[in-house]
């Protein structure tokens, strides 16, 4: 007697581990598994995390459960549906498949924001923000079946992308951070749920610069702002007051010669560790209680040693347990 194998999803033969996803400037995409990195000390100078071109720079990374849904947002604002497992899986130092294979992206297309979706829970809210500073809310439930042509998420100015983008339960504070170095804190409810086709009202006002990115404020953490020089500083969620949105905002961390300008900022614990990329494809993982935690207006540490012209393009924060950093200590 043969067992109904129709009864058996691709899914259940992939283990549900945690996956390191990566992308490049140039549109190359793969996935590896977190546990091949070991945790470096702060000022390190990494390892290779992809193989590039020449002419190719690694720009993107994140963490997820292979089993995860991921919502991928093009600088167009379009979006696509995506599980983890369905991108290839390959070593650290390999180049990857080219995201074309993947997703039907148009000419100049190209991914800006992928965000991991354990399941589209009801009233919860994707928030969009864009690089002139426009916000978004939309119900999260109508991103949850997109077509494979991708559906429409924002629409924009000519002049404008889709750079970031985070899920909210309708009750909380955003992070909006700009490229030299200005952030300010908004209440959530400050932005009411719009269709999915509209276009969003300001947040933040950036002339003269650009967002970076937007978080969700979560009480007690810090915020963690990086540099493109390799430099950055942890400061506590509590050392920023809410402002009504289209302000500029205050100033968050210096952008020296030293520094450089902001590449983006992510929340953290004492318990997470961070992953930097370089745009010469090397990655470095530390734990976030090596990164000195200080105040708003200064200039930060170094966090990785970077070669002649290296720069820093992207972060991650990883959620790990005390038993990893032990086994990650012996392995060194």
């Amino acid at each position: 007697i043969i067992p109904d194998a129709g009864t058996i999803c691709i899914e259940d033969l992939i283990p549900n581990e945690e996956m390191v996803v990566t992308i490049s400037r140039a549109g190359y995409i793969k996935r590896t598994p977190l546990s091949i990195y070991r945790y470096q000390r702060r000022g390190g100078k990494g390892r290779t995390g992809m193989s590039t071109r020449e002419e190719d720079v690694v720009t993107f990374l994140l963490t997820a459960m292979a089993h995860n849904y991921l919502l991928i947002f093009t600088n167009r604002g379009q979006v696509f549906w995506l599980k983890v497992y369905e991108i290839p899986e390959v070593g650290p130092s390999a180049l990857g498949k080219a995201v074309v294979n993947l997703l039907p992206l148009q000419q100049g297309e190209k991914i800006q924001t992928i965000l991991p979706v354990p399941e589209f829970a009801p009233d919860h809210f994707a928030v969009m923000a864009t690089k002139n500073g426009v916000i978004k809310k939309s119900d999260l439930s109508a991103y949850a079946n997109p077509r494979s042509s991708g559906i429409r998420a924002i629409n924009m100015d000519d002049d404008d992308e889709l750079i970031s983008v985070v899920i909210t339960d309708g009750q909380q504070d955003l992070f909006l951070m700009s490229r030299k170095g200005k952030c300010i804190r908004v209440k959530e409810d400050e932005f009411r749920p719009l269709g999915r086709v509209s276009r969003g009202i300001r947040g933040m006002n950036v002339k003269g610069t650009q967002l970076v990115g937007m978080d969700v404020i979560d009480p007690g953490k810090c915020m963690l702002v990086v540099t493109e020089k390799g430099f950055g500083k942890r400061t506590a969620e509590e050392s920023y007051r809410c402002q009504g949105r289209g302000g500029q905002g205050v100033l968050n961390i210096k952008v020296t010669e030293r520094n450089g300008h902001v590449i983006g900022f992510r929340q953290v614990g004492e318990e997470n560790g961070i992953m930097l990329i370089t745009d010469g494809g090397r990655l470095i993982r530390m734990p976030v209680s090596q990164i000195s935690k200080i105040g708003r207006v200064t200039q930060g540490v170094k966090l990785i040693d970077l070669a002649e012209g290296e720069t820093v393009v992207d972060l991650t924060v990883l959620d790990e347990t005390e038993d990893t950093r032990e086994d990650t200590r012996e392995e060194e």
